[in-house]
Order: structure tokens, then C-alpha cells, then sequence
């Protein structure tokens, strides 16, 4: 798939298929994160990836709104530093977004969905995954094939218009 078909197909998926993920898609996905940019090229992540059932399920429990991760293939746990200044906290957010997002379109590229998630149950999230206290558990990625629509690039979209949403020089 092109790059812009990649990000027109991409979506958020939370239905997926049983059909196991490559190693080597796998393994593409997380290189693609590991690639991203980050501010003055910190790279304030590490990536835990889940693919064993059971600690899926586990996992699922770490926010209410999270429960496909239970049915995915792999999840992509990423920890990051536990920041305590404001412009610290914002660029560490920043680089992981980038780095979801790189991760979600490589993903998309291979026909592979995703469906991101967020954390609320830190404590759960450090016993399941064993990061050190230093870091926190910032977001997930699910991945699977989508269990009903393949991705293919979207026509119609649940989006704002284009005029709507973008201003040249000013509002």
C-alpha cells in the first residue's frame, strides 16, 4: 500500500480476527516507532509488546475503555519516564503521539489495524509489565486484522470538512 492510501485506510479498529501477526510485521511496527521523531531526539519510550491471551486479558483491565485488547494479536504497551516539569511532560507526550501514529499507519500499510487505549491503573499495568518505578505506562496499541471491513483508503469519512479545519495564515 502507498503512504497515503495508508493513512486514508487507517482506522480505529477494536474487532479483530484470530490470524496471528508476523514476526516480521511485528517487528516492522516497532521499528517504525522506534524511527519517530522525538524532541531533541530523547526517544522517551520503550515499547512492551503483549501477545500471550492471557496477559492480553490482564492488560485490558488497565482502563474501563480498553477492553479490545483482550481480542488483539499484540499490544504495544508504551512506557515512558515519569516527567515532572510541564514542558518536559508535553514533549514526552508529543514524541509518544508521534510514535503511536507511525506505528498505527506502518500497521495500516500491512493491512493490520489498530485501536489505541489509555491508562488508568498504573500499579496493574507495572506488576503485568515490570517496568521500573522511574516510568509509567502511557498509552496502548492494539493490533489485529480487522474482524469485519479489511482496511482499504475511506471515501467517506466521519471527519470535520477541510474548510473547516484548516485556516491559511490566519483563523
Amino acid at each position: 500500500m502507498e503512504t497515503w492510501d495508508a493513512i486514508r485506510a487507517r482506522r480505529n479498529v477494536r474487532s479483530y480476527t484470530t490470524t496471528p501477526i508476523s514476526d516480521a510485521d511485528l517487528t516492522r511496527i516497532l521499528e517504525a516507532g522506534r524511527r519517530a521523531p522525538s524532541a531533541r531526539n530523547t526517544q522517551p519510550w520503550d515499547f512492551v509488546v503483549v501477545s500471550e491471551p492471557a496477559r492480553l486479558i490482564e492488560l485490558s483491565k488497565v482502563w474501563q475503555g480498553a477492553t479490545h485488547i483482550a481480542s488483539s494479536q499484540a499490544t504495544i504497551a508504551f512506557v515512558a519516564p515519569i516527567a515532572h516539569d510541564a514542558r518536559q511532560i508535553a514533549m514526552i507526550n508529543y514524541d509518544l503521539g508521534q510514535a503511536s501514529m507511525v506505528m498505527a499507519i506502518t500497521a495500516a500499510d500491512l493491512g493490520i489495524g489498530s485501536g489505541h487505549a489509555a491508562v488508568a491503573d498504573q500499579e496493574r499495568g507495572r506488576a503485568l509489565l515490570g517496568f521500573p518505578e522511574t516510568h509509567y505506562l502511557a498509552y496502548l496499541l492494539a493490533l489485529g486484522y480487522p474482524a469485519q471491513t479489511p482496511l482499504v483508503p475511506l471515501t467517506r469519512m466521519d471527519r470535520r470538512p477541510f474548510e473547516d479545519v484548516v485556516h491559511r495564515e490566519r483563523w
